[in-house]
């Protein structure tokens, strides 16, 4: 293999390795938005980079370090549903980008969707879309492509 070929594909692995396990925005998994204030506050709230935490390789902002602390120690309870992806479009079979500010908390579980109309939508049938998104996920975590 000439020189060339393997700095690229080690460029290559490199970058793969360093992509989190969630959406990310500026940086940051929820945009920036602290995912434990969805439980603690009942909706979102702007969280900090000087109160940061990595899971699953994506980095998270929190309004407070108990915030912080809250997620480190549970992070499955906190972490968005289907990679901060758009629950609705998982329903489609794609990922879409999602809005901090559109979200639903059901069962204990934060689910996001790419904006308020969508969000109507999924609000018609949250039970029987959640059973589709679970059932589709598998197979749409694997697609490289977002809807922006």
């Amino acid at each position: 293999m000439n020189k060339l070929l393997l700095i690229l594909v080690i460029t290559l692995f490199a970058g793969l390795a360093k992509a989190g396990g969630f959406y990310e925005k500026d940086g940051a998994a929820l945009r920036g938005y602290d995912p434990v204030a969805y439980f603690q506050d009942g909706g979102p709230r702007k969280g900090s980079a000087a109160f940061r935490s990595t899971y699953q390789g994506s980095e998270f902002h929190f309004a407070s370090a108990g915030n912080r602390d809250a997620f480190a120690a549970n992070p499955e309870k906190y972490a968005p549903q289907y990679g901060g992806y758009c629950a609705f479009g998982l329903t489609r079979g794609y990922k879409a980008t999602t809005d901090p500010l559109s979200f639903k908390v059901v069962d204990g579980k934060l689910y996001l969707n790419y904006n308020k109309e969508v969000q109507d939508l999924w609000n018609k049938d949250v039970a029987g879309y959640v059973k589709i998104a679970d059932a589709k996920w598998p197979e749409v975590a694997k697609q490289q492509k977002v809807i922006e």
